[in-house]
């Protein structure tokens, strides 16, 4: 079977690792590379692989806002997210993006070779204790501030929080995202007002808790 696989994680020594894992299965090909998000959406638009493995924690933009891109960009290529938690609310999210694998970490050298031969054929795959959050529903946190951002912030204000908290100021925000200064400045002020955060640290904290950006 041919298969062109994509592996975004910043991390050198986990993409080795995965790459391993898949050396020995004839026909499936890593087509590219990718150490950010950003960089992540813009190869699978250009390569449409028929798999992108993705780490959930990556810099610029993290695995949950990156599949969304790329499901949207190039429907046929299914993306497995790979996260060292889980939770009930973390899963769904990632159902929500457009992903229909999702595997822990540590899972990853028993489950990681199951997954990519079912997202191959269109089938999801989630890891066993994925699986029985969604089915009995339990896990959910019941405080909102360890919930991620679904509904309360849009798409482009999920990534402004991303960058925001990863140090960047509202025109670094505004070149990275090809916006005005001012556009930035408003998104922002819009997420503080939403969220009802009074600093950039509370921002932080947000995002380290929600697993947006890596403590």
């Amino acid at each position: 079977m041919s298969l062109r696989i994509l592996i975004a994680d910043d991390h050198d020594l986990m993409r080795r690792g995965l790459k391993a894992l898949m050396a020995n299965h004839p026909g499936w090909e890593i087509c590219a590379e990718a150490t950010k998000g950003r960089e992540a959406v813009s190869k699978a638009v250009a390569l449409r692989p028929d798999v992108v493995i993705i780490d959930i924690c990556m810099p610029e933009l993290n695995g949950i806002e990156a599949t969304r891109q790329i499901r949207k960009a190039s429907p046929r290529t299914e993306v497995l997210v790979l996260s060292v938690h889980h939770s009930d609310q973390l899963i769904r999210e990632v159902l929500d993006a457009g992903a229909r694998g999702f595997v822990l970490k540590s899972d990853s050298a028993t489950d990681l070779v199951s997954a990519i031969e079912s997202l191959a054929t269109h089938k999801p795959f989630f890891t066993a204790c994925a699986t029985e959050l969604l089915l009995t529903g339990c896990g959910t946190s019941n405080d909102p501030a360890t919930n991620l951002p679904s509904e309360q912030l849009t798409s482009r204000e999920r990534e402004i929080v991303q960058l925001l908290a990863e140090g960047k100021t509202s025109k670094e925000v505004a070149s990275t995202l090809n916006i005005s200064a001012k556009t930035a400045e408003t998104h922002r002020a819009n997420i503080m007002k939403k969220m009802e955060f009074h600093s950039v640290g509370e921002i932080v904290r947000y995002a380290v808790r929600n697993q947006i950006i890596e403590a």
